[in-house]
């Protein structure tokens, strides 16, 4: 079949005798009952219509058959002025996999029966690849008002805003929820739009119908994500309180914990059915591997580029194990172009803004201008979205890319490239590798995508993901102390009755709080023997911390509930510091300023070098580090944690307890007014929500300003930049 797919790609045309025989032999491939065989029968059709201006005209007939038996009806309805059904049977049939709930949305066959299972009530846990459409019956979900109260968890708040933005559209039905300080209503459906950790900080959450977790295999602790834990405690909180139906989605899971659907009366669906091919290219030929370490780097990177520019015309992911390193290849290929005398003809809104906000000097721009740019974590939120839509709108041809673009964005291109075979510091899996590859190809879009192997991919091996408060092998203490006394394994009671053995109040406390026990109890201890003492006055403040109470908050946590590690920080006090200087400035360009002092000072006194764009760019991705990390998520979540175990031990000691949950509301507002803070939940720059909070009353609801925004846009916007017009266009 390869030599086949082969004549179909590479020919100029194909014969009608040609066509005819590649028919008749995926119909026999299609009646053989092997699923195999009829994998392969898709992988041909997938070719063929990847080539339709190839095909003898003649033959258009056989395939509309082909392709209508394989169920590839979104592409049936696609090609409708080539590809008719050739009677009254066909077309009932094809009607019949028109959504009852989104206009002129054909499912394919897959999709049908997977929607069928969740229309009719069932609980699903489904495997599909990428190209599947497994998020469009999310929406669906929703379209059909089957529930009213909707709990929506997904890994990152990039996917989140992603999934507001399409689901808006169902704003009369359902009042979209995204932040812990929205109140739910009772007048018309909920749909809770929210993390794990927001799910666990929702206090008022109403009985839930349905819960949906998208990349379900977060919930694994024998993948060591950093977030199972709470992902798990959401899922208890949910469903072993509300008994809510669930939907559970993700990528290329050959089997789950045993016994796990059978409790939850669940339907384990695993399908590879694609409507988009992949075509797999060796690159490691190409490259002297007896070369090592820089030169060898530079050798890769030297291919790198010439791929690249053969592929301008396509758009492309390149997959780097670092941001640092996406940062390092991106200037690399920049260089390259500008070295070739490729003049910078691309003007996006976002480079004047990053021009006017950020610096002229940071190469992210010079990138933008010539159709390249970098994802990853560590961009504001805005910035990261920004760039996912230019690409998907074609106006950037190339993205070099983390982590985050397999299981932070959606987003698929013609051509992805694994240019590193790790993940952070550790070897990709075939898991990993399976999703990365699973972006290449775009449905409806691009019928055949191509992935380059810089590296020797991973050999294949089944994945299982393991349900740890489900399974409890392995299971943390923090999964463990939430789960049903009456569900803990005979092996697990005695742990689990010693976890209960503190103070019952405290406990409950502690399990909230969803973070390590261990830490949360080391640090109960010692605000027992603070409390007390002259640190009293650093543990009872309100409102805003001072410097000495800040250092002794982050002081108490450090080792505890974080650890300093790689995220840009060094101390303690050096974090302190910037959270001190950023809550004064409110401008993260004073932090990116000091550091890059910082780092010219010891080249300087090294080299003697005076000025380095280099330098200035590592300042950048570092101060744009600490404060996704550190200011958006990690001290926000200590001062909580925190906040609640002191309340406690003030308490019981008869003392006034203290207040964090201004500072950490204003913290997370980006120290915006409590009212706007929804708007930079949206995707709107503080920049723009800046120029707002004198024209917005103070006494408006969330719901209020968006209206008033929306009546008084044109005198409101008169001075923004076109970038903050279009994000407000957009998110609202």
């Amino acid at each position: 079949m390869d030599d086949i797919i082969s004549i179909i790609d590479i020919n100029e045309s194909v014969s009608y005798e040609q066509s005819f025989d590649i028919a008749q032999r995926c119909s026999k491939l299609l009646s053989s009952g092997n699923e195999e065989q009829e994998a392969l029968a898709r992988r041909v059709a997938i070719h063929i219509l990847n080539n339709w201006a190839k095909i003898p005209r003649e033959t258009y007939s056989l395939w509309t058959d082909i392709v209508e038996a394989i169920g590839f009806y979104p592409y049936l309805e696609k090609h409708k002025a080539t590809m008719q059904v050739q009677s009254l049977s066909d077309e009932i049939r094809q009607k019949s996999f028109l959504s009852h709930f989104l206009s002129e949305t054909y499912l394919h066959r897959e999709q049908k029966k997977l929607s069928d299972y969740i229309m009719a009530g069932k609980n699903v846990i489904a495997s599909a690849p990428t190209s599947f459409g497994k998020s469009l019956l999310i929406e669906e979900i929703v379209a059909s008002g089957k529930y009213k109260s909707i709990v929506i968890i997904q890994p990152t708040l990039a996917l989140l805003d992603e999934t507001r933005l399409k689901l808006k559209k169902y704003s009369d039905r359902y009042k979209i929820i995204v932040r812990t300080s929205q109140p739910a209503v009772k007048d018309k459906g909920n749909l809770f739009l929210l993390t794990a950790e927001r799910v666990m900080e929702y206090n008022a959450l109403p009985p839930i119908e349905l819960l949906i977790i998208d990349e379900f295999y977060k919930l694994s602790l024998k993948r060591i994500d950093g977030r199972a834990n709470t992902l798990n405690n959401a899922f208890l909180k949910i469903v072993g309180n509300c008994n809510s139906s669930f939907y559970f989605l993700g990528p290329n899971i050959d089997g789950i914990t045993t016994g796990f659907a059978e409790k939850y009366n669940a339907v384990f669906y695993k399908s590879d059915f694609s409507l988009v091919d992949c075509n797999v290219i060796d690159m490691t030929s190409k490259i002297d591997h007896s070369k090592t370490g820089k030169a060898l780097e530079e050798e890769k990177i030297t291919h790198l580029c010439s791929l690249l520019d053969s592929l301008k015309d396509e758009q492309t992911l390149v997959y780097c194990a670092t941001p640092a390193r996406a940062r390092r290849f991106a200037k690399s290929y920049l260089d390259y172009l500008v070295s070739k005398g490729e003049s910078s003809t691309i003007n996006l809104p976002l480079v004047e803004w990053i021009d006017s906000n950020i610096s002229t000097e940071w190469s992210l721009s010079e990138e933008l201008r010539h159709g390249i740019s970098i994802h990853d974590g560590s961009l504001q939120k805005h910035i990261g979205t920004s760039i996912i839509k230019y690409f998907n709108d074609g106006l950037l041809h190339c993205i070099f890319c983390t982590s985050t673009i397999i299981e932070g964005v959606n987003t698929s291109a013609k051509n992805v490239i694994l240019f590193d075979g790790k993940k952070g510091g550790k070897d990709i899996d075939f898991f990993d590798y399976s999703n990365i590859k699973g972006r290449s190809g775009r449905l409806m879009e691009h019928y055949v995508g191509n992935i380059y192997n810089f590296v020797a991919p991973p050999p294949k091996e089944a994945v299982l993901i393991d349900i740890p408060f489900f399974e409890q092998n392995p299971v943390s203490d923090e999964i463990l102390v939430n789960i049903p006394e009456s569900d803990i394994h005979d092996d697990m009671l005695s742990r689990y009755q010693e976890l209960h053995q503190t103070q019952s109040e405290l406990l409950d406390i502690i399990e909230r709080n969803g973070v390590s026990i261990d830490g949360q109890l080391n640090i109960y201890y010692q605000l027992e023997q603070d409390v007390n003492t002259s640190k009293y006055n650093d543990i009872a403040w309100a409102q805003m911390p001072n410097w000495n109470e800040m250092q002794y908050i982050l002081g108490l946590a450090e080792n505890e509930l974080f650890h300093i590690d790689h995220h840009g920080i060094s101390s303690v006090r050096q974090l302190a510091l910037y959270l001190n200087q950023y809550r004064t400035s409110k401008n993260i360009m004073y932090i990116v300023k000091d550091i890059y002092g910082h780092k010219m000072s010891s080249v300087q006194s090294s080299t003697g070098e005076k000025n380095s764009l280099k330098y200035y760019d590592e300042a950048i991705e570092q101060a744009f580090h600490i404060y996704r990390h550190w200011f958006q998520f990690t001290v926000p979540k200590v001062f909580r944690v925190i906040d609640s175990l002191q309340r406690y031990v003030c308490e019981k000691h008869g003392r006034r307890a203290g207040s964090y949950s201004y500072f950490v509301q204003q913290l997370e507002n980006d120290f915006l007014r409590e009212n706007l803070s929804i708007l930079i939940e949206f995707g709107i720059p503080a920049s723009a929500v800046r120029q707002l909070e004198v024209e917005i009353p103070k006494g408006m609801t969330e719901d209020e300003i968006i209206q008033f925004i929306k009546k008084h846009k044109n005198r409101l916007t008169a001075s923004w930049l076109q970038y903050e017009k279009d994000k407000l266009d957009q998110c609202l």
